[in-house]
This record gives structure tokens, C-alpha cells and sequence, in this order.
């Protein structure tokens, strides 16, 4: 296998080459940028194993010695390795260390292009960089450093394309004025191009630090020379790029960064929904969802099924691995015509009816302890089958259902354990203290989140909990946080990952309400 140093281009997939869409869809390990766009990851396959090691200005990051030894070790082990780089790899993107590692380490690599934001954000803000009379040449670089620069030559070049500019902006303008660039010298930056969040200042070497005063400019484009003037020429009357002036609509979860703890492997309709609200998501597996130890009780129950009236369901997990199983013993859906099923949640009753089987009975609240006091019929000789998480499951509802007069056959159908490690975005995160909210949907998410933040404490700050809200899906989950994490701020009120949703969107619009006062 080899390594490819690939370019991520500006923005979204949509400006992705042809060639670099079909490696990432391919990928079995992907190590990327910061600034690589939610959408281009969305196409990396479900067991693909993503690594974010971007490096973010005066913040804990990943050392570039580091990301070479990591791009060695994942080649050698012979995987499909993508290291994704935003842009183009060529142009500001330390391409040459990772190269020579690689040469030097013997693993073969191939560089895939890109498209740089350096030419991809003025054309989309209709800035041409060359004209036939405004300017004959342009100049691309970076100011992450000002005082490497030598200002009094690139002030004399007709059109500058600066990146990493943003925290910068003021010095860039003193530099250029004092190198007898007039102060009416056009000036537009453009930020967050080639996605949704685009937004464009127009402005002169005299306005343009004033108008954005108090703005997080990065990542940013700045364009400098008279070619931006050609910009109200070139554009299409009814053009829908969002500029600073417009009034805009910010989505309820815009700028907030949030940690989902989920099982690893598994897709996350709950992540998109999070997206959707304009989230970014960081997903940190907590649960490993196995099969058991030992299938024997289950088949023996399988075997037996037409002896059980009730069949109970409590999870999307014991769903899959029943009727996986079901069809491994040369069995279908057929088989439960005279077994009840009753289930516990939406997302249960969903999975379920994959299966091609409707619940005979759903608690009107998603929890276990629901089913007991609401069932449709008297458990009284009764025979319920059971099948259950292995170790670590709850043990209120067997109780219940016992003192009822049923008669319960518990079996193992899956085990969830621990991740051996944490998620390095999910720990780089937590880290720069750049997380808004953590999410947790079962109370062994909990456990394993605080098992595995324990075993990397001396790599995190000691307040790395403390502006972070904690939001729970429901009260035996709300209880594992007070207990392990000291509190909880947010409970859904309805126990789904939908209910989840809207009370973390309460919660922000709420504290967004009470900052303005």
C-alpha cells in the first residue's frame, strides 16, 4: 500500500478533484487538517480510521515529527493511507517533511493536487487576480509570520493573496501604508471560502481593519490591489454570496463544537442532526459492541422460540445481533409469529421494522422502567425472552418483570467494552479546550468516557471540564454523570436523540438570551 498526500481544495467535496473524491471514499486511514470541511469527511467509509492533526496557532497540537512517525507506522502496516491537506499540498502545507520521511522510511507515496484557496477565493467573491491593465502579476504568501516578510518589495507588486492573515490584519495594513500603498487601495477578505459559512468584506487600506474590529477572521483570503474593484463588474446581479452586510440567519447550534460519545462503528443519524443544527461535530467512541462471549444460551433460546410469548428488545444493538443470529440458525421473521415484541424507544421500534416487524408494544416514556408499568397484559406465567447486553446492563427491569410473575430467560446477544484509546481529535479537542458540549446517551458512555479521560488527565488541562455542558438523554444517564462527572446540565425531556437535540438548542439559545442582558 502507499501513502497519498492529497489535496482537500478550499472548501466542501464539491470542489474536490475527481481523483482525490475516489481516494477518500477508499480510504482505511485518514490523517487530516484542521481546516478540512465536514463534508469531505462524511465520504470517508464508516470503518475508516480518522485522524485529525491540524495545527492550530498558540494552541497544544500534534508536532510535525509526530505526524511523520504516524504516517510511517499506518503505511507500514499496510493500509490505504489518505493525509489530507487543505488546499493544495504544494502550497503552505509542509508537504516536504512528510515526503522525506517517507522516502527515507522506504513507503511509497503519491502527491494528488489541489485547488488552493489562494485562487479559489477570489474567483468565487468574482475577484480576477490578473488584468490586462490593473494587475499583471500577483503574489501568494502567508503572514503567519510579518516580520519574515519583506515588505518593502511585496508592497510594490500590484495584487497581494495573503493567507493566514486573519490575526494579523492590522499589522499587514501599517506595513503596507508604510510602504506607500495608499490608503484607498482596495481590500476584501474572504472567509470560510467555499462553504455555506462564506462571508466577503469589501473595504480599503484606510476602513478594512475597523469594519471587521472584533471579528474571528480565520480562516481567511485577503486580497490587496485594484483587481477587487473589478469585483461589482463580474458578478451576476442576484448573486447569493453572503457578505458581512446582509442580515443573516445564524443556525441554533452555529459556532458550537460538540463531542458525541457513541459506539464505535456504528453511523451516527444523531451526528448529522447535530450538523444539521450547524454544529461541529467531534465523534469519540465510548462503546465497542461486540458479540458475547459465548452464543450458546442465545441459540439455545432461538431453538426454543416458539415456547416464549414475549420477546423484549431494549436496544438498536439487541435488534441486530438477535436476528443476525436468527438468520445464522437458518431462521427468519417467520419464526416469531406467535411471539409478542415489545420495545423500548423510537430508534429500537425503527430498527426493529427493518427487520420487517412492527412492535406489539411500545412504553409511552423510552425507558425501561416504563415497560413494566404501563405492559398491555398481565406478566403473570408469562415466558419472556430477553436478549441483553452481556455484562454492565441494568438489572431493574428482570427485577420487575420477575415480580410480576414472568418468567425471564435472559441471554447475552452482544458485549460493549471500553475503546482501548481515545479518539486523538476527540483528546486535541479537549485539550485547546475547544469543546462546547458533550454528549452522552447511555449511562456506560459515561464510564467509559471518564475511564478513558483518566488515562490521558496528564495530557489535558485542569479545566477542561470546567465551560463544557454536559447534556444526557435521560435520568439513569443523568445520574451516571452526577455521580462520575459532579453534574448535568442539560436532560432531554423526551429519552431519544431527537429529544437530546432540542434540549441542547434550548439550552444554547437560553444562555445566548442571557448573555445579551
Amino acid at each position: 500500500m502507499k501513502v497519498y498526500i492529497l489535496g482537500a481544495g478550499p472548501g466542501s467535496k464539491e470542489y474536490l478533484t475527481v481523483k482525490a473524491y475516489s481516494l477518500i471514499t477508499q480510504a482505511e486511514v485518514l490523517i487530516y487538517d484542521a481546516l478540512v470541511d465536514d463534508s469531505i469527511l462524511e465520504l470517508v467509509p464508516e470503518n475508516c480510521l480518522k485522524i485529525e492533526m491540524g495545527k492550530r496557532g498558540g494552541k497544544p497540537s500534534i508536532s510535525q515529527s509526530e505526524i511523520n512517525s504516524l504516517l510511517v507506522e499506518k503505511c507500514r502496516l499496510g493500509k490505504q493511507v489518505i493525509r489530507l491537506k487543505g488546499g493544495d499540498p504544494f502550497i503552505f502545507g509542509r508537504a516536504a517533511s512528510e515526503i522525506q520521511a517517507l522516502i527515507e522510511a522506504g513507503c511509497e507515496f503519491e502527491v494528488v493536487p489541489g485547488i488552493s484557496s489562494a485562487l479559489a477565493a477570489p474567483l468565487l467573491a468574482n475577484i480576477p487576480l490578473t488584468d490586462a491593465v490593473m494587475s499583471r502579476a500577483f503574489v501568494a504568501l502567508t503572514a503567519h509570520d510579518i516580520e519574515a516578510l519583506d515588505w518593502e518589495k511585496i508592497s510594490q507588486i500590484e495584487t497581494l493573496v495573503i493567507l493566514m492573515g486573519g490575526k494579523n490584519l492590522g499589522e499587514i495594513v501599517h506595513q503596507l501604508l508604510r510602504h506607500e500603498r495608499t490608503p484607498q487601495t482596495p481590500v476584501a477578505i474572504i472567509q470560510n471560502c467555499a462553504t455555506p459559512k462564506q462571508q466577503i468584506w469589501i473595504g480599503t487600506l484606510s476602513d478594512i481593519v475597523q469594519q471587521t474590529y472584533a471579528e474571528y477572521l480565520s480562516p481567511c483570503v485577503i486580497i490587496v490591489g485594484e483587481v477587487v474593484r473589478l469585483r461589482d463588474y463580474l458578478q451576476y446581479p442576484n448573486n447569493m454570496v453572503r457578505e458581512k452586510s446582509e442580515a443573516k440567519e445564524i443556525a441554533p447550534l452555529g459556532n458550537k463544537t460538540i463531542l458525541v460519545t457513541r459506539s464505535a462503528g456504528q453511523s451516527s443519524k444523531f451526528t448529522e442532526r447535530l450538523k444539521k443544527e450547524g454544529a461541529k461535530v467531534i465523534e469519540m467512541p465510548a462503546l465497542v459492541i461486540t458479540p458475547p462471549s459465548s452464543w450458546h444460551d442465545l441459540d439455545l433460546a432461538i431453538n426454543n422460540i416458539d415456547s416464549f410469548d414475549w420477546l423484549i428488545l431494549t436496544s438498536t444493538n439487541g435488534v441486530d445481533y438477535f436476528f443476525e443470529r436468527l438468520a445464522e440458525k437458518g431462521k427468519d421473521s417467520r419464526a416469531l409469529a406467535g411471539v409478542k415484541i415489545a420495545v423500548v424507544g423510537k430508534k429500537t421500534a425503527e430498527s426493529l421494522k427493518t427487520c420487517g416487524l412492527a412492535a406489539d408494544f411500545i412504553p409511552p416514556n423510552f425507558v425501561a422502567d416504563s415497560l413494566v408499568a404501563n405492559f398491555p397484559e398481565k406478566l403473570s406465567g408469562k415466558k419472556v425472552l430477553f436478549p441483553r447486553v452481556e455484562t454492565g446492563g441494568r438489572e431493574v427491569l428482570v427485577k420487575e418483570l420477575n415480580s410480576q410473575g414472568a418468567e425471564v430467560i435472559e441471554v447475552a446477544a452482544y458485549e460493549s467494552n471500553c475503546p482501548e484509546n481515545i479518539a486523538p481529535e476527540a483528546l486535541l479537542a479537549l485539550q485547546n479546550l475547544q469543546i462546547d458540549v458533550v454528549t452522552f446517551a447511555s449511562s456506560k458512555t459515561v464510564k467509559n468516557f471518564c475511564y478513558l479521560i483518566g488515562e490521558n488527565k496528564d495530557k489535558l488541562p485542569e479545566n477542561w471540564l470546567e465551560n463544557i455542558c454536559i447534556a444526557s438523554i435521560g435520568p439513569q444517564t443523568s445520574q451516571s454523570c452526577q455521580s462520575l462527572l459532579g453534574r448535568v446540565d442539560v436532560e432531554a425531556k423526551e429519552y431519544t436523540l431527537d429529544g437530546l437535540t432540542e434540549a441542547i438548542i434550548i439550552k444554547i439559545k437560553k444562555s445566548k438570551v442571557k448573555s445579551q442582558k
